[in-house]
């Protein structure tokens, strides 16, 4: 039970930190329980999902306001109503991507599991790595949009046509539509993959569809809450608590809400200084060989 207890708190700690980086904290835990403490590799990834609930009540409490602002316009919602103003438009966002992402989700978990019960030790290790890299790529190309665009003046480069046909400048749309709530959706479902980070790719689809960073944070971790504690119910539904008793359950999410909840803030700050897509490729890049001299795919020629 004490080693137990002592991993819940480690994990706990990860999750909480990792959550808030664009680095996939579910790989990265999957990655640490996998590797160092030599779980099996199903075992990892429903542990690193399951914890997505810790966080999840850490965000909503951080977001504490905009959720409520959320729930006080959800009473008068509907069709007629769905982008009369920025909090409308936000509810619509969130329910039209929630939904679209446990699409995906459902299907890409499914996948996974398949996945996993077919590739073990070095391959599944590789597998994250691989999508650590991805995760780096699309994050890469957001930044040189971004870049382009202030390098220009402040404009798209070719213009960035938002649905309607409206020439939007880079970082000048503050208001979600539909299209915009389908794409980051179908991204936050693909997440469920560890090695996919969430808030780096549905941020970087954000801005890469003209908004706005400190809106593009907002929606991404506003929309993270419904998905995170789906995540979790999923995996309960699935096999229940993964290998851990409630006590170590109950302690790791406690110490991911309280670590997640003291770190959002200045973790957030930073992801805005820092280029994280770097990190994600080079972790990326070390996960991939490292699973590939352990599964012996490059040990074997090279001895060979």
């Amino acid at each position: 039970m004490r080693e137990a207890l002592r991993l819940a708190v480690v994990i706990g700690v990860i999750q909480g930190v990792f959550e808030w980086l664009p680095i996939s904290s579910e790989g990265n835990v999957a990655l640490y329980l996998t590797v160092i403490e030599g779980l099996p590799e199903g075992a990892s990834v429903q542990y690193a999902l399951f914890l997505h609930a810790g966080t999840a009540l850490a965000a909503a409490v951080y977001y504490r306001e905009e959720v409520g602002t959320v729930l006080r316009t959800l009473p008068g919602w509907g069709p007629g109503m769905a982008f009369a103003d920025r909090d409308h438009a936000d509810l619509t966002f969130l329910v039209v991507a929630t939904i679209s992402s446990a699409l995906v989700g459902i299907v890409a978990y499914l996948a996974l599991d398949a996945v996993v019960n077919a590739v073990a030790g070095g391959a599944f290790v590789a597998l994250i790595g691989v999508l650590l890299v991805g995760t780096g790529v699309v994050q890469w190309t957001a930044t040189r949009s971004d870049d382009t665009t202030q390098a220009d003046g402040g404009t798209a480069t070719g213009g960035n046509i938002a649905p309607g046909g409206l020439d939007t400048a880079f970082g000048e749309r503050a208001i979600a539509n539909v299209p915009d709530a389908l794409l980051v959706g179908v991204l936050q479902g693909l997440a469920i993959l560890p090695g996919v980070s969430r808030s780096g790719t549905t941020v970087s689809a954000l801005l890469l569809r003209g908004f706005e960073e400190e809106i593009a944070f907002r929606l991404s971790f506003l929309l993270s809450i419904p998905a995170a504690l789906g995540a979790a119910v999923l995996v309960l539904l699935d096999t229940g608590l993964p290998t851990i008793g409630p006590a170590p359950a109950a302690l790791a999410l406690g110490t991911s809400a309280v670590v997640g909840y003291a770190t959002i803030g200045g973790l957030m700050g930073i992801v805005r200084r820092v280029a994280f897509w770097v990190v994600c490729v080079l972790l990326g890049i070390l996960a991939v060989v490292g699973g590939l001299f352990t599964s012996g795919l490059l040990t074997g020629p090279l001895l060979g």
